[in-house]
């Protein structure tokens, strides 16, 4: 929340979040189509968001941390546009997005950090359109890994060592690679010496090395 808000203010967003909601590692807390009439911050855990397509398919759109807002794909429409499933055990606050829109008129700092969330996810989704268009297997999977690492920092976690939560599968759909191809990434920086992996835990031993992947130039 914003951190410029009063204690009157304060308590009447309390009264709003106050309702929290536990998901199971595997339950969905949202599904496609179903009908928007909240927001949910991500207390503890991690989710993934994803469509099925006409071939029965999975893609997936995102991956959801801890001090993350889901459900903003539900405003546009009224309805929700893909499935969040909780990837471990999970709680999230609810906030009904009628009395955040209610409250949001009348205190202009909230507003704003609404407003700068949505925009937050618009860059993101520019981001990941980017990456998709034009980077190489090694080069996705690097801004993958330094994307997640990056937003686990700002939440107080280690910026080089983490538990990967998705499978290869799922990594893979999300960057638009196959699962033997992801799996041949990690082993080529595992061999590279610029990540040790030991099942889901992974470690970041040359973070500078991902970091020249992703500012690579393009191929002509």
């Amino acid at each position: 929340m914003p951190v410029d808000l009063s204690p009157r203010d304060l308590d009447r967003i309390d009264e709003i979040v106050g309702t929290r909601r536990k998901v199971t590692r595997g339950d969905s807390l949202y599904h496609l189509g179903g009908s928007f009439s909240s927001l949910y911050a991500i207390r503890s855990g991690f989710f993934k968001t994803s469509v099925t397509l006409e071939d029965g398919r999975e893609q997936v759109t995102g991956f959801q941390m801890a001090g993350e807002i889901m459900g903003l794909d539900g405003i546009v429409s009224d309805r929700h546009t893909c499935d969040a499933v909780a990837l471990e055990n999970a709680e999230v606050c609810v906030m009904p997005f009628n009395q955040i829109e209610e409250l949001s008129r009348e205190v202009s700092a909230l507003q704003h950090h609404v407003h700068k969330i949505m925009s937050r996810e618009i860059v993101r989704e520019h981001s990941v359109m980017m990456m998709l268009g034009s980077m190489r297997a090694e080069e996705r999977l690097a801004a993958f890994l330094l994307n997640l690492t990056q937003r686990l920092h700002a939440r107080g976690f280690s910026k080089t060592e983490l538990v990967l939560r998705m499978t290869r599968e799922e990594i893979g759909s999300y960057l638009g690679l196959k699962i033997e191809t992801v799996s041949r990434t990690f082993s080529k920086f595992v061999e590279e010496g610029i990540l040790e992996v030991k099942q889901k835990n992974l470690r970041i031993l040359k973070p500078d090395a991902l970091q020249l992947l992703v500012n690579a130039p393009a191929s002509c």
